[in-house]
């Protein structure tokens, strides 16, 4: 199976909940940064130098009722989709 690409810019939503792997260290880590379906864009692109065939892509997501963009955090591709019916209905 070939990987999703994305581009700088792109709309995404999150495939499942991403949670902060400590990556963020102003949050707690394994705190809730998007529920599954929540709507984000894509900021980057990059790898880890352990994958340097898998992309890896630097992205925020609209959190709180002002739908604000939360800290920015990486994402493996499999933890994204362009498809808007898996958005939450909320």
């Amino acid at each position: 199976m070939t990987e999703q690409t994305y581009q700088p810019g792109d709309i995404i939503y999150a495939v499942n909940d991403i949670l902060n792997d400590g990556s963020i260290p102003e949050l707690p880590e394994q705190s809730l940064i998007a529920t599954a379906g929540t709507r984000g864009v894509v900021l980057n692109i990059g790898h880890l130098e352990e994958f340097p065939d898998k992309s890896l892509y630097l992205a925020r997501f609209e959190s709180g009722e002002e739908k604000t963009l939360g800290p920015a955090i990486g994402c493996w591709p499999e933890e994204l989709t362009q498809h808007e019916e898996n958005k939450n209905s909320a």
